[in-house]
């Protein structure tokens, strides 16, 4: 049987039901969203049971505007056998950014996890080794977060008009 986007929205639908949230396709992609406490399950499922064990991908997000679900990790994961990929989400609060670790599912997820933490301040909850990688130990912010304004405000040789705001 072929793996398709419906049959894994079932199988997903079957297992975890309502916890799931946000199911869409944009692009052919299986796209959804999970409560922050599910996702080992979640991972640990489309592993076992859906033959998802490549992850391409894992990285933050944050959307300052979403009160209570700030910040973002985003696993993108490839069915290798039948050629299919979904891209799976969880959220969190900025003031509780604790999230556990994929890292004793996916090897991959280690440095992945780290350059997450790194930029944007996720605690991997079970991670053998967080720590910063690109930038220095003595950072005291995340500087991929949207916290800092994008220009300088105090600038007085630029024309408004000539950035469309005029």
């Amino acid at each position: 049987m072929s793996l398709t986007n419906e049959h894994i929205r079932s199988r997903l639908a079957e297992k975890f039901g309502e916890a799931l949230t946000h199911v869409e396709e944009p692009y052919g992609m299986l796209t959804f969203t999970a409560p922050k406490e599910l996702n080992l399950k979640v991972l640990q499922f489309l592993y076992d049971e859906m033959g998802f064990q490549f992850m391409t991908d894992l990285t933050g997000v944050h959307y300052p505007d979403q009160v209570g679900a700030e910040l973002g990790v985003v696993y993108h994961l490839h069915n290798m056998r039948e050629n299919v990929r979904v891209r799976f989400k969880v959220f969190t609060a900025v003031a509780t950014p604790q999230i556990f670790t994929a890292t004793r599912l996916f090897e991959t997820a280690n440095w992945m996890e780290r350059e997450t933490f790194d930029f944007y301040g996720i605690d991997f909850v079970g991670h053998p080794n967080l720590k910063r990688i690109l930038n220095v130990d003595e950072m005291d912010y995340f500087p991929m977060r949207k916290e800092f304004p994008l220009e300088d405000q105090t600038r007085i040789d630029k024309d408004d008009e000539m950035f469309g705001r005029g």
